[in-house]
């Protein structure tokens, strides 16, 4: 079932998110075209990929040629439509126009407290791991997005094994697991939910009951078992019940508002942050009502949260640089800018203890950051290998450690906390 109606205005938070699929309620274009570089190719580009955002907005790591090639081909699988004629002469004028841009460096913050490391390489290479899961066993497990598996990676002993996808090309994306050990994952390029029996290999999907629901993104269990999840290009979250196989989709109030990550809370309310908007959003277990409370900044970008013990949200502000606190008791709303500056790109967090932790995936290399509310102070890490931008992280099931994802260098990484 679909509720609520699209609103709002159009923006685009990253590069990244350049070529999203076309919108029907789009803009022209010539309008769209006004906020592009001059070049050939601009005008494809303003019709295949800005027509739902405003081109002034973008932010631009950039890419090589071939970087922008990978691009392309991800986005002409969540629908962005190209004769074969268009693709060349769009990838010259995205290359020419926004090349790679150097990162900043690192800014370390030391302190007392004390993190190690340890690394492990994926087993395919190039299968650029998105997001981790550390489960109850110590396993880590991941997403390999570009090979379409799930691993899981023994730390005892660096044992790796892999679990192609039935359905080739899927993107497996989010990653979360139920009490009965099944590895759930959001198929970002693909339009379904699967579970997996790592005992006998064997996947089950559930599928979008929307066409236009294309790119299942982040997803979370609730403590009844029932699944619940963003699906950014779409603009809608939804709902799964494993108990019957239902999923129910419903749109968000706000359009092109890019619901990004998700939590549940200790009430089972779960919470989205729009990384299209300055909004954070709650869903009514019940009735399904997205109820969205908005930031004061309105640059605010939210894309992942984190939820503590106290039921108060804390979220990385990816365009802005900074650690973010919002109470939906009160409403009252805070921000701390991140130790690596405006252009640090927080991005995925973990609470532990009521500590929070996040990656700035935006500095060279990438660092792990803690943050104590107490005392407000930070500490931060470089991450060894670099990390090759932290998409997503969670704390492990005894408390005592954190698991990353590092997508850019093909690893996975546990820090443990002293």
């Amino acid at each position: 079932m679909l509720e609520a109606h699209m609103t709002g205005t159009p923006f685009l938070s990253s590069v990244v998110l350049l070529l999203l699929p076309v919108c029907t309620w789009g803009q022209s274009a010539t309008v769209t075209a006004a906020g592009l570089p001059a070049g050939n190719g601009r005008d494809i580009a303003a019709a295949r990929c800005v027509s739902c955002h405003d081109a002034s907005r973008l932010v631009t790591p950039g890419y090589t040629p071939a970087g922008w090639q990978d691009v392309i081909e991800r986005m002409t699988k969540l629908g962005v439509v190209l004769s074969p004629a268009e693709r060349p002469a769009l990838l010259g004028y995205l290359a020419r126009s926004f090349p790679p841009q150097p990162k900043p460096s690192a800014n370390i913050v030391r302190g007392s407290a004390q993190v190690s490391f340890h690394e492990w390489s994926v087993a395919t290479p190039g299968a650029f791991p998105h997001d981790p899961l550390a489960t109850t066993d110590g396993a880590i497990w991941y997403t390999g997005q570009r090979a379409s598996v799930l691993g899981r990676i023994d730390p005892r002993t660096g044992a790796i094994q892999e679990y192609p996808t039935s359905v080739p090309d899927s993107g497996p994306h989010g990653l979360t697991a139920d009490a009965e050990g099944h590895i759930w994952f959001t198929a970002n390029s693909a339009a379904y939910i699967g579970r997996l029996d790592p005992g006998t290999g064997q996947i089950t999907r559930y599928a979008m009951p929307d066409p236009r629901a294309r790119d299942p993104h982040s997803l979370v269990l609730d403590r009844s078992g029932v699944l619940w999840f963003t699906v950014q290009g779409a603009n809608m979250v939804g709902r799964l019940d494993p108990r019957t196989g239902e999923v129910r989709l419903i749109e968000v109030p706000t359009a092109h508002a890019l619901p990004y990550g998700i939590a549940v809370s200790s009430s089972g309310v779960p919470y989205f942050v729009e990384f299209g908007s300055n909004r954070i959003a709650s869903i009514d277990p019940r009735t399904l009502t997205i109820r969205e409370q908005v930031l004061p900044e309105p640059g605010a970008r939210p894309r992942r949260l984190a939820i503590d013990s106290h039921d108060v949200i804390w979220y990385t502000d990816y365009a802005r640089g900074f650690l973010g606190r919002f109470d939906p008791a009160s409403g009252a709303a805070r921000e701390w800018p991140s130790p690596g500056g405006p252009d640090s790109q927080p991005y995925g967090i973990a609470v532990l203890d009521d500590i929070l932790w996040y990656s700035e995936s935006g500095v060279r290399p990438n660092t792990l950051v803690r943050f104590d509310p107490k005392s407000n102070a930070f500490q931060s890490w470089p991450i060894p290998s670099g990390g090759g931008t932290v998409r997503n992280m969670m704390a492990t099931s005894d408390g005592r450690g954190l698991v990353l994802a590092e997508s850019g260098v093909g690893k996975l990484a546990r820090a443990d906390i002293h």
